[in-house]
């Protein structure tokens, strides 16, 4: 296999390519709906079918895993990339400046290279397991916050799944009661990086999929962050998750209002 740096390098000019279709009016309001309030557009389908074929042919061994296909086929005990072509579809589709193309690169249970990408801001989020988190090349930590009193913590809602909605909302407002403010953007690749840069210091979602974070949380890991299912169990990649994540003494204390009875 060719080494990480050299993977992580190329698929990163394909990533950064993929995102001039993120700035195409016409794919981006050909939208179809997968379910309530969960939209795919032809600016999702054309970023997965374009990064499928070069990564393909930039490590024929590797499955690929994309949000947009069915996944039942792929094995968990090699190669294989996970993608989000667009994290932030009904960003995109509104026109609220914040989505990210999103990519791992996992050997059986762990992520081994992540790369989110910001087409708007041109900031690519990068990582290697061992090797530190850095954007746009530079190294990247979490911020020095240790304590919920003086953190800014980011939130997802589970829009697509309502039924949740009176859980999500305790949990919320409990951090809320707890914390210096809360935000909720909609971008969860990009939540785990800004924790990974210190641009905000807790992160907690009910309901996400693997393709929304398996980039995310090695890019947090790399940076010094703790990440976690809400009940302290690790990630999984072969299907959704709650998440948890801050700097190691802040996960305690996020942990333990969220499961606060």
């Amino acid at each position: 296999m060719k080494k990480l740096e050299e993977i992580r390098d190329t698929a990163g000019e394909y990533v950064k390519e993929a995102g001039r279709y993120f700035f195409d009016a016409d794919r981006i309001h050909h939208i179809s709906e997968k379910s309530r309030r969960d939209f795919v557009t032809e600016v999702d389908t054309t970023v997965q079918e374009y990064l499928k074929k070069r990564l393909a042919k930039l490590l024929p061994q590797a499955q690929f895993m994309g949000e947009e296909q069915d996944n039942s086929h792929i094995g968990f005990d090699g190669l294989y990339w996970i993608l989000d072509p667009v994290d932030g579809t009904t960003n995109l589709i509104h026109g609220f400046r914040h989505s990210a193309v999103s990519l791992a690169l996992a050997s059986g249970p762990e992520v081994i290279l992540g790369i989110v990408y910001d087409p708007y801001t041109s900031e690519l989020f990068s990582a290697i397991r061992g090797g530190g988190a850095f954007l746009n090349g530079n190294p990247i930590r979490i911020g020095k916050e240790k304590t919920l009193s003086g953190s800014l913590v980011l939130v997802g809602t589970a829009p697509a799944h309502r039924e949740l909605s009176d859980t999500v909302f305790r949990r919320i407002r409990r951090i809320y009661d707890c914390c210096l403010d809360i935000r909720r953007a909609g971008c969860a690749s990009l939540d785990l990086c800004f924790i990974a840069a210190g641009r905000a210091d807790a992160y907690y979602e009910e309901i996400l999929q693997p393709w929304d974070y398996a980039a995310g949380i090695l890019i947090a890991a790399e940076a010094g962050a703790a990440v976690t299912a809400v009940d302290g169990t690790p990630m999984p990649l072969q299907h959704g998750s709650s998440i948890a994540a801050a700097g190691p003494d802040l996960l305690q204390e996020l942990r333990s209002v969220l499961t606060r009875e």
